[in-house]
């Protein structure tokens, strides 16, 4: 039976060992490009930051499932293709020197303000810390150490070495492959609802950040937990 989307603490046997994040949504604003977007682009900077976003995790999943995965990409040249769809859809001009700013804009995405007090607050707990991410190693690096977080993450997982982009089951194993630890003993935390429902189905104890106040997936599974920031995370581990 699918657990409840709940914020009330666990039984000590209960709570995870470790937890990861997922990186671009959930640790960094991915919408926070459509500052810069709006600049170029005065009334269309949301709408060409929300293109932008779903081109880029369909060509994740595209490159994935499609052809036993030769057609892999980085994310990185995901995240440029994703751009010039949204801006070819949108009849945008979107020159050169604008396509370098906004991936470069992208590459230094602004972390969410409670990411810091969160992972020390784990770290004070004894929890492992890492993130899980379709990010390509040079993307997480930049993000990392442009938020400073890099002294508060046990583990920083590209699914790159893979080559295999979430939701596939071999990307959620790598947190596994790290720590040594069951999945059930391993807290998954993700702002993506996608994301969160496919780590539920691989066994994490999942946390959907729920940001914008969206109805969750209607595929029959819940989140095991959901909250609305990421200091809702620490609920699972309250006495």
């Amino acid at each position: 039976m699918d657990k409840t989307a709940q914020n009330s603490s666990l039984l000590p046997a209960q709570r995870p060992r470790a937890i990861f994040f997922d990186a671009y949504g959930t640790l960094f604003d991915v919408y926070s490009v459509g500052l810069l977007a709006e600049q170029f682009f005065p009334g269309q900077g949301q709408a060409f930051s929300q293109i932008w976003r779903d081109k880029q995790i369909e060509y994740s999943r595209l490159v994935t499932t499609s052809n036993h995965g030769q057609h892999y990409q980085p994310f990185w040249d995901l995240t440029l293709a994703g751009l010039r769809y949204a801006g070819l859809r949108l009849k945008l001009d979107l020159t050169a020197e604008r396509e370098q700013q906004l991936m470069n804009q992208y590459r230094h995405l602004s972390a969410f303000p409670e990411n810091r007090e969160v992972l020390q607050a784990l770290k004070d707990r004894g929890v492992v810390t890492g993130i899980l991410s379709n990010g390509d190693p040079s993307m997480l690096d930049v993000a990392v150490k442009s938020a400073g977080l890099g002294d508060l993450l046990d583990h920083v997982i590209s699914v790159d070495s893979i080559r295999k982009y979430k939701t596939h089951p071999d990307a959620y194993a790598l947190a596994e492959q790290a720590t040594g630890l069951k999945a059930s003993q391993i807290g998954f935390v993700s702002c993506n609802s996608w994301d969160a429902l496919a780590a539920t189905w691989y066994g994490y104890q999942t946390f959907w950040v729920n940001r914008y106040q969206l109805p969750f997936e209607t595929l029959g599974t819940e989140p095991c937990h959901t909250g609305s920031n990421l200091k809702d995370v620490l609920s699972l581990l309250a006495d």
